[in-house]
């Protein structure tokens, strides 16, 4: 028997499946890793030490299953583009799909600047760049192009964005200076430090630490001054040309203090994974052909992304903190090949009742991030079942079997908030 399809009240128009992916997507970020780490704390294993591994970035070249995590979403939001946006521009046009776009855009920005401390430090030590403020601007930049351009237009954009970025980053020569991780630097130069005073290294107070971390940066942006060597088609860390674009003409707070992972230069192939989503989501759309072979097609561009990207990455390493054009296009391969795991399960083949949980935070996608970054659900959880409840479970059933327990019940309290919203038909569009 299978289940029914879920009711007209519901935010219809949109397929359960997309639903159902976006939701899979966001669990692993507020949710699937505080699980997946008290799993291995209670049982270190291969398995979950392999699970632990795959819900951790990869520090710079290489693909682990997070670093698809944000393409994902990204590319489901291109999916998304086409299903609400086709119906604004049927019932009003394009203008009226326009004044729905931009304040959109600009909200979620607003609220990345905001999350992210938003205007609680002094300038520069505001962050302006960041997740939020790239799928903002990713959402605006693939709206735009979908309510003017055809698909060959789309398509010949995802190209010039692909390839041009590949060009910048191969050709336009860069100085010969690298940007080192800055913490590093400054445990390196509390240990010189002490050192000439005759000493042994030893922690410092936050206020000393700041102090020589200052001196670091500016010893850092001294030697990249000082460089008049120039090389191209570098692609390390802190040595390529999205990093020392940022360095120049990045204002406000970088994550890596120099450069940023959502900085200026990446969000160009960023761009180019949202109208990859386009494509799925005008495929998806298409009336013309059956479902096996919306299928094929999924899985055809699933496994060329995926077998493309891999060679382009011969040259052009997949790197995730420079969303190189390599990685845009496995991200893309990956996103569309479960884009039609999801579809032939759920909408082909009915099977829709297991997924139910992952479309209450799908619908509410961003809400619920936004809302695991102010509600500490862990915390909330170990006031339920932490202490003694936790003890008793590590003494009588199993070592970390506690934690395990209150990171169970931190999921099942963010599935309950999005049950609530989804049941009582609050859908926020952010």
């Amino acid at each position: 028997m299978t289940d029914s399809p879920p009711p007209e009240s519901t935010p219809a128009a949109r397929l359960m499946s997309v639903d159902a992916l976006r939701g899979f997507d966001m669990f692993w970020i507020v949710g699937g890793i505080w699980v997946a780490r008290a799993l291995n704390q209670m049982s270190d294993n291969p398995f979950t030490g392999f699970l632990l591994g795959q819900l951790r970035h990869e520090r710079w070249e290489g693909l682990r299953f997070l670093d698809l995590v944000f393409p994902l979403f990204v590319f489901i939001m291109g999916v998304s583009i086409v299903f609400s946006l086709t119906r604004a521009l049927e019932s009003g046009g394009r203008q009226q799909a326009i004044r729905r776009i931009i304040p959109r855009g600009i909200l979620l920005y607003l609220l990345g600047v905001f999350f992210y401390g938003g205007f609680n430090n002094n300038w520069p030590n505001i962050r302006l760049v960041g997740v939020l403020q790239l799928i903002a601007i990713c959402y605006v930049a693939g709206a735009l192009l979908f309510c003017y351009l055809k698909p060959r237009g789309l398509l010949l954009v995802t190209i010039a964005l692909l390839v041009g970025y590949w060009g910048l980053m191969t050709y336009v020569p860069i100085r010969n200076c690298r940007f080192d991780d800055v913490e590093r630097l400054v445990d390196m130069q509390i240990k010189k430090d002490a050192e000439a005073r005759g000493e042994q290294p030893k922690p410092l107070a936050d206020a000393q630490r700041k102090e020589v971390r200052t001196r670091v940066v500016k010893q850092a942006t001294q030697e990249y001054f000082a460089t008049t060597e120039l090389v191209s088609g570098k692609y390390e860390m802190g040595l390529n040309l999205a990093s020392h674009l940022d360095f120049l003409y990045l204002p406000g707070r970088q994550v890596q203090t120099f450069w940023d992972p959502q900085g200026l230069l990446a969000t160009l192939p960023a761009m180019a994974s949202g109208l990859l989503g386009i494509f799925a989501g005008l495929l998806l759309k298409r009336r013309d052909i059956s479902d096996n072979q919306r299928l094929a097609y999924l899985g055809g561009f699933g496994v060329a992304g995926v077998i493309l990207g891999s060679l382009w990455g011969l040259q052009f390493p997949v790197i995730k903190n420079i969303w190189t054009s390599s990685y845009a296009l496995v991200a893309g391969g990956y996103s569309a090949l479960l884009l039609g795991l999801f579809y032939w399960l759920i909408e082909v083949r009915n099977w829709r009742r297991w997924c139910q949980p992952f479309v209450w935070i799908g619908c509410n996608a961003l809400t619920i991030y936004l809302a695991v970054l102010i509600v500490d659900f862990p915390l909330v959880a170990s006031r339920l079942a932490g202490g003694d409840i936790s003890n008793w479970m590590n003494t009588h059933v199993a070592h970390g079997s506690g934690q395990v327990l209150v990171t169970t019940i931190a999921c099942i309290l963010v599935f309950a908030f999005a049950r609530f919203l989804y049941t009582r038909k609050i859908f926020l569009k952010l």
